[in-house]
């Protein structure tokens, strides 16, 4: 146990046996704000391995998709490049790179608050501005957003169906630097849909607040100035029950309620709250699909080809980062792919056609 974590731990144990259990929302808050501001997670030598990281493939991909959607908008100037928690800056540097054979280099800005990786992301992308929220992001002009595992980091509320009704699911000291989750006092039978509010004792319902707020305000964004929003992580197409709260360490799975701030903890993205919060700011949205069926739209099998041609050394390493990228038992079945959009622009590619 580090220093660091130790603090974390001994923290949250004062304010728990002094305040009381706190949500499971507010667990991961402080433990991930310790976890990701405390070092850089990514990579063979880290805790878990992003698209970008597999192969550049990924990154120049969704460089074509938006100089693709600029330039069917009649190439607006204004434009900002936004991403949000771009881990190193890597699919920034690779998206950036394919756009600029179009001559198209928006500003940079990147929504972090890692010290670690943002000294990264620095490296790789030394013009980005850097913003703590989205609160200072630029106010005129187009808004071109990428969240690439980001909303999947975000807490999540957990509610508890007990025999005396639903209630909010909190987290007690137990021993040591473990702590434990049981069912809070507070009744929250009024949060949960009427369609789950009968389930078998035991179900946990969960909510996401920090992530509608990000996506409610983007969206209000979007509407205002125009752009394009595309959201890429690993969650459901439709609301059911149970708890997706997980912890990775080391590439493997591990106890989310051990040593708060050594692991990556994470929950499954609502996909179907994140489109109809834009849809109540009147955008159109298109998907959630499969990353490995809009990867495959947007050509990474020809990008695959010519980039083996160019190195045919290294075929072989190409074609399993293509495999892990869009293989329906690997990342291109787990992760799906949502975009959003002002009504004014062009709806985006690889989608096919969807209703408004």
């Amino acid at each position: 146990m580090s220093p660091d974590t130790g603090h974390l731990a001994l923290r949250l144990a004062k304010q728990i046996e002094g305040s009381g259990p706190i949500s499971v929302a507010e667990y991961m808050r402080a433990a991930n704000s310790e976890y990701y501001g405390s070092r850089d997670p990514l990579g063979v030598d880290g805790d878990f391995i992003t698209a970008p990281e597999i192969s550049q493939m990924f990154g120049e991909l969704i460089g074509m998709w938006l100089t693709d959607i600029w330039l069917r908008q009649n190439r607006p100037s204004d434009c900002h490049y936004v991403e949000l928690g771009p881990g190193r800056g890597t699919l920034a540097a690779d998206a950036l790179r394919a756009m600029a054979r179009f001559d198209f280099a928006p500003p940079v800005h990147f929504v972090e608050t890692s010290g670690p990786l943002r000294t990264r992301q620095t490296a790789n992308v030394p013009s980005a501005v850097f913003h703590n929220s989205i609160s200072t992001l630029p106010t005129e002009g187009p808004l071109l957003v990428l969240a690439n595992e980001f909303f999947d980091a975000l807490p999540v509320r957990q509610l508890i169906l007990t025999h005396a009704g639903w209630r909010e699911r909190v987290v007690v000291r137990d021993r040591g630097t473990r702590f434990a989750a049981m069912p809070g006092s507070s009744a929250m039978d009024a949060v949960v849909p009427e369609a789950f509010r009968n389930a078998p004792v035991g179900s946990i319902f969960e909510t996401a607040p920090d992530s509608a707020g990000i996506m409610y305000e983007l969206a209000a964004r979007l509407a205002a100035q125009g752009g394009v929003m595309l959201i890429i992580d690993y969650g459901y197409v439709k609301p059911g029950l149970g708890s997706t709260l997980q912890a990775v360490k080391g590439h493997e799975y591990a106890d989310p309620f051990l040593d708060p701030g050594t692991c990556d903890l994470t929950a499954h993205v609502n996909f179907v709250e994140l489109g109809n919060l834009a849809r109540m700011r009147e955008l159109h949205v298109a998907g959630p699909t499969a990353q490995g069926v809009w990867l495959s739209a947007l050509g990474i099998n020809q990008r695959a080809a010519a980039l083996t041609q160019a190195s045919p050394e290294s075929a072989d390493e190409i074609r399993a980062a293509r495999d892990r990228l869009v293989k329906t038992d690997e990342m291109g079945g787990l992760f799906k792919v949502l975009a959003v959009h002002s009504p004014d622009w062009p709806a985006p590619e690889g989608f096919g056609v969807f209703p408004k």
